[in-house]
């Protein structure tokens, strides 16, 4: 069994519900990533920020992301999956709410994030092809 553990990117860092998107834009190319997963005070997951969600949902708009918090762009409910989670789980996860990428937690603590390039790495080329085809899928 494989699981969310062994496919994750480890040391996923979180952002603050609290700071600002130009900051997240920041971290965001520092870290080479496109996503930061949102935490509240309490270091729960309360979202997941994208770089695109900084360009098309602030920039464009003509918003200032010097005055737009992270928690502003979060938008409905996280989804998460366990680290000891079977990598079945995880596909089923990203594949039915059509997500690229997936945050894993332990204990309730962030620990890593799954992306599409993760996939790629540990799935066979059928996995992959029926994960593009639900999560790209127009629904």
């Amino acid at each position: 069994m494989t699981t969310a553990a062994e496919i994750m990117h480890a040391g996923a860092q979180w952002i603050p519900a609290t700071e600002t998107l130009d900051r997240a834009a920041e971290l965001m190319a520092r870290l080479n990533v496109g996503a930061l997963p949102v935490s509240d005070a309490d270091e729960r997951l309360c979202g997941i920020i994208t770089d695109r969600d900084i360009v098309v949902g602030c920039i464009a708009k003509g918003q200032d992301p010097a005055k737009m918090t992270c928690g502003d762009m979060c938008q409905g409910t996280p989804r998460w999956i366990d680290a000891e989670a079977d990598v079945s789980e995880v596909l089923q996860e990203m594949e039915s709410h059509q997500i690229k990428r997936l945050p894993v937690i332990r204990n309730k603590k962030l620990v890593g994030m799954i992306s599409e390039a993760d996939l790629a790495q540990h799935l066979s080329e059928e996995q992959i092809a029926e994960f593009v085809e639900k999560v790209y899928a127009r629904r």
